[in-house]
């Protein structure tokens, strides 16, 4: 145990360490596509037929429509079974894999959600101007276009280039996640087409509304990130400690997949870091959470304008949901 240095336990270190940057980096962001062009224009171009490890290291690095960077558990999970000489680590490894795929799924989730919020915002703004600048409603519309929104888009941009019904494509385009907004511009379109109620001024009201709740869930983002940070590098102990055993020569790995102690500590160290990571998780989502109750007003305060009967009072409810928004930042 104090003895030299052994080659194994050397090994065993290296690929703990490599483990830790994975996780570090599967968890954290990635270059785009136009870094990676550059990066094989400095080398001098990629191949124009990939070998079988350069297929392997594409598919976990972007991922094609079934797997992505989660594949990298899989090799890491071999290594640590192979060193040490179990199969615990390739079952663990599995696991990890679905676990890693779902955290990343949920962060394009995200991502998406913050691009339609943007869209809409966008949406209302461009909307507003057309309409000051003296276009009619659907004109406006087809003016500013319905991008990210996908198929609902295009059928909300047919229905305003045909004389469709707007206030309901409005709705449907709604139903995506982060489009929410886009149930107070439908309110407000219904309301200036039977009421004539100015349109451009709901519009505006709207996306107001819509930047005071970005900006608080901005602000809410970047307030955790430190918390963040601090779970993410207690979770990556564990993994420094073991490669700082197998550095001093103490064989972990044999330690943990070769003892009951080891199964005991590995069992009760999996389950408490689970426990630790499941409840800042719960921290964070129960924040978000409040954040979207608070921010979600607007198209409610409209909607129950509508139902009174009356398209200015339809109007000053957004502006009064608009200041109570930007007065709770």
């Amino acid at each position: 145990m104090t003895g030299a240095v052994g080659p194994m336990a050397v090994v065993a270190a290296m690929v703990a360490v490599c483990c830790a940057g994975v996780a570090g980096w599967l968890i954290g962001g990635r270059p785009g596509a136009g870094q990676r062009r550059r990066a094989w224009e400095l080398i001098g171009g990629a191949p124009e037929r990939p070998v079988w490890w350069q297929r392997w290291w594409r598919a976990g690095r972007r991922g094609n429509g079934r797997i992505g960077r989660e594949i990298w558990c899989l090799p890491v999970g071999i290594g640590l079974g192979v060193l040490g000489e179990s199969v615990v680590p390739v079952l663990a490894s599995v696991a990890a894999a679905f676990a890693v795929r779902r955290r990343l799924a949920a962060r394009v989730a995200e991502r998406e959600r913050d691009r339609r919020a943007a869209a809409v915002i966008g949406l209302c703004a461009a909307v507003a101007g057309e309409l000051r600048a003296g276009q009619q409603p659907d004109r406006a519309l087809l003016a500013a276009g319905a991008p990210d929104l996908g198929a609902e888009g295009s059928a909300l941009l047919a229905a305003a280039r045909y004389g469709g019904d707007v206030p309901r494509a409005l709705r449907g385009a709604a139903r995506l996640p982060g489009a929410e907004g886009l149930t107070g511009v439908a309110a407000c379109w219904q309301v200036a087409v039977q009421g004539g109620a100015g349109l451009a001024r709901g519009l505006e009201r709207i996306a107001a509304g819509l930047r005071a709740r970005r900006d608080q869930r901005e602000e809410l983002r970047a307030e955790l990130a430190g918390p963040r940070a601090t779970a993410l590098m207690l979770a990556l102990l564990p993994v420094a400690g073991l490669a700082m055993g197998g550095a001093l020569g103490a064989d972990p790995l044999r330690v943990l997949l070769h003892t009951p102690a080891g199964w005991g500590c590995l069992v009760i160290g999996g389950l408490l870091e689970w426990a630790g990571v499941a409840w800042t998780a719960r921290i964070v989502a129960e924040a978000s959470g409040e954040t979207s109750e608070t921010g979600a007003g607007t198209s409610a305060g409209i909607s129950a304008g509508i139902s009174a009967g009356s398209s200015e009072k339809a109007i000053g409810k957004a502006d009064e949901v608009t200041s109570e928004e930007g007065g709770a930042r």
